[in-house]
């Protein structure tokens, strides 16, 4: 009995296609590729040795799972023959075509074989027409790939979220997936994370702090809180710590004011899978998208404090309070830390770090003792808020805070005017436009016209009102304001803590005699 010509069938289901049935399950499209399949096998008298079925893969690319086993199993000598539907299931790239099509199958001995377009390797003179429709195919998945890019681009500048995985913190919607909604458990940790942060704690410490209070990561807590099927390629099944990669990512991430950045990283083409970073220029920024769990002056914050050069604190505090902005008068360089030559070496205060490293032909050393710069300070501190919140200035505090309500209001009000504006001024274009289609006469053109100038001229009198109102509010939180602000706090404040020291320092000086200028963050109103 003559022995059966040994093959195997390839089917694939793209990303595009829509008749998807279960998540996971086969497709529609899959189950009638199998059967059309199965039957020119048996019409042919073929032995199918295996079927290999890539669900929900793209042809552009040769890292099928599928069919990279049937390319294993070929290299075995474990079948003769491939039968696909068409070409394009086999493959849509055409250098993909050229190498597995044209050159390693038939070294193999292997034939390929499309059932619908008629591709068949061991018919040299269809050679040319299977190269065409790799072309065909090919140019198909580029204008596919461009129209897929325009769209999602177009749903960037709506704000709608397209991240296969939500930010922790968030959940998706339920009645628009490209909306974020707050989960609650999760936000309250990012809210602790930024909360321990400008305490003055590092990010390796914050997340050594989650860590031992038992914290899940954000890939576990995922998996085996929210049910969501997620992976980390920088995570295992066995991590268990917060990194510091994981803090970093949250006190940077604009989503937590309600913000959605997208568009950050590109493709580098639609045949290549790997990612390069965007200029800046290119992010897709939308703000106000959905409810924030930090505050915008919180998020502010956070920002410029990263911008401070800092190790992590100290249980006592005290080796980490002015670091990243205690500097040098006369050189300009960082100060450095002191200890005690004998016994404990104890920590005790701070040098010049040029006269540390290169000697006092280079600088002096400038050195300032720890208990006395910190009560230095503090007591500055405390005589600057005394200073500057007088009577008035508390009154003055007292009358910006009731403000607040008055500039919300004048922006509504703002909102609404421009947008009566832009609606009469539609109004107008299309009357002139029925004039010209002589849908109405010129003498109802001319009077239409006139109601309307005369109402946008109104409107626009009341916008410069709003308007010069807003700025006049506006001022009255001006740099005073701030300063006054920023200051209110600290009036009976007995202890400096590292949050204050950045709080309300941009830098700290040390003169060589050790007195010491300080800069605020502020413009002192009452300096000049």
């Amino acid at each position: 009995m003559e022995e059966k010509t040994r093959a195997v069938l390839y089917l694939r289901l793209s990303k595009e296609d829509k008749d998807k049935l279960d998540e996971g399950d086969d497709s529609a499209s899959i189950q009638n590729q199998r059967l059309l399949l199965t039957d020119y096998a048996l019409q042919h008298d073929y032995q199918i040795m295996e079927t290999y079925s890539d669900d929900d893969e793209s042809g552009l690319f040769d890292t099928r799972p599928e069919f990279e086993r049937m390319l294993r199993d070929a290299k075995s000598g474990r079948f003769d023959i491939i039968i696909a539907k068409s070409q394009s299931r086999f493959s849509r790239n055409m250098e993909h075509v050229e190498r597995y099509l044209h050159h390693d199958l038939p070294n193999l001995g292997i034939r390929f074989i499309g059932v619908v377009d008629g591709a068949d390797t061991s018919d040299t003179g269809n050679k040319k027409s299977r190269q065409i429709n790799g072309l065909v195919n090919e140019w198909y998945c580029e204008d596919l790939s461009e129209n897929i890019r325009s769209a999602f681009r177009a749903k960037m500048k709506k704000g709608q979220y397209l991240g296969a995985s939500c930010p922790y913190g968030y959940r998706k919607d339920p009645r628009d997936h490209n909306h974020l909604v707050v989960d609650d458990y999760a936000a309250d940790v990012v809210r602790k994370i930024y909360r321990l942060y400008l305490k003055g704690y590092g990010k390796a410490k914050i997340g050594k702090i989650l860590t031992e209070e038992g914290i899940l990561i954000p890939t576990r807590y995922k998996r085996e809180v929210l049910g969501v099927n997620y992976r980390n390629s920088h995570e295992t099944e066995h991590t268990r710590s917060w990194s510091y990669q994981t803090i970093h990512g949250i006190l940077n991430n604009e989503v937590y004011i309600g913000n959605v950045v997208q568009n950050r990283y590109r493709n580098l083409s639609y045949k290549d899978k790997r990612h390069v970073k965007q200029p800046e220029d290119q992010w897709i920024r939308v703000t106000g998208m959905h409810e924030a769990i930090i505050d915008t002056d919180t998020f502010l914050k956070v920002q410029e404090r990263q911008k401070i050069r800092t190790k992590a604190i100290h249980t006592e505090g005290a080796a980490s309070l002015f670091s990243g902005i205690l500097f040098c008068a006369d050189c300009r360089y960082a100060m450095v830390r002191t200890y005690e030559r004998r016994g404990a070496h104890r920590f005790t205060g701070y040098c010049c770090k040029i006269y540390k490293t290169q000697g006092k032909k280079a600088c002096k050393s400038h050195a300032v003792n720890y208990d006395q710069l910190k009560e230095t300070v503090l007591h500055a501190i405390q005589s600057e808020a005394r200073k500057i919140l007088t009577l008035e200035d508390i009154s003055y505090l007292s009358k910006i805070e009731h403000t607040d309500d008055a500039v919300k209001n004048c922006q509504i009000q703002i909102r609404h005017i421009k947008d009566e504006i832009e609606r009469k001024e539609t109004y107008k274009r299309k009357t002139y436009q029925n004039y010209m289609e002589e849908i109405i006469s010129k003498e109802e053109y001319v009077s239409y016209s006139k109601e309307f100038d005369q109402d946008i001229t109104g409107l626009r009198e009341n916008l410069e009102y709003l308007q010069e109102e807003l700025e006049e509010k506006n001022q009255m939180d001006s740099e005073y304001g701030e300063w006054v602000k920023k200051f209110r706090n600290y009036i009976g404040i007995a202890e400096l803590t590292r949050e204050i020291v950045l709080e309300l320092i941009e830098k700290i000086e040390v003169n060589a005699d050790g007195s010491i200028n300080i800069y605020y963050k502020f413009r002192n109103p009452h300096a000049e």
